[in-house]
């Protein structure tokens, strides 16, 4: 094979490989989300005092804004940070208010995107959440600082435009914290919220 049969191989070899990724990444590799999300606690926590003991702690539901920035590393995979700002809990004792705490909860997920071409993209996700947890106000109570857990996430991006999209996601996160008095074990509170958000996506 002579030199310009070989050369007319690996340019057209190159633009083929160009072309491809151009394919692959024509809407780009990132996306940026914007929620109003509901967390929807679970609430299971031990009986303060311990058995035979009826008070128990909840905390309230809220809805917070959140934003995420996900990086597809492939047209089906993509790795997603999820964040927001602290936010303040009430906390209930026996459905009476006690006093507030602020958490701060990034998660980090991989998922999974079904339909990446398409209008309607669905997706799953699993991964791990980091919640801190600052600026305890309960009358002698205290909850450690930190909690770490799961989190299990599905939801769908429907195309608007070129890179708009609207978006709904599910997130279920596992968040949970001993409760202190003193020093010593009272009960122990388990978040565990259900995380259901609506929002806009843009990619580029």
């Amino acid at each position: 094979m002579n030199k310009s049969a070989t050369l007319s191989l690996l340019v057209g070899a190159l633009m083929a490989a160009f072309s491809t990724a151009g394919q692959a990444a024509d809407e780009g590799q990132w996306m940026v989300r914007a929620r109003a999300v509901n967390l929807d606690m679970a609430n299971k926590s031990e009986p303060v005092g311990g058995v035979g003991a009826s008070d128990r702690i909840s905390v309230s539901d809220k809805t917070i804004p959140e934003v995420d920035i996900s990086y597809f590393l492939t047209k089906n995979i993509a790795a997603e940070l999820i964040l927001t700002v602290p936010q303040k809990q009430d906390v209930l004792l026996d459905g009476a208010k006690v006093g507030t705490f602020k958490h701060l909860p990034p998660t980090l997920t991989v998922q999974y995107h079904f339909l990446p071409d398409g209008q309607f993209r669905p997706y799953v996700g699993a991964g791990i959440n980091y919640t801190r947890i600052s600026s305890v106000n309960l009358g002698g109570l205290y909850l450690e600082n930190d909690s770490w857990g799961p989190a299990l996430q599905a939801g769908l991006d429907v195309k608007l435009g070129q890179n708009l999209f609207l978006n709904l996601d599910v997130k279920k996160i596992y968040i949970r914290s001993d409760v202190l008095a003193g020093g010593t074990k009272v009960s122990a509170v388990k978040l565990d919220p259900l995380a259901v958000g609506i929002g806009l996506g843009w990619r580029f």
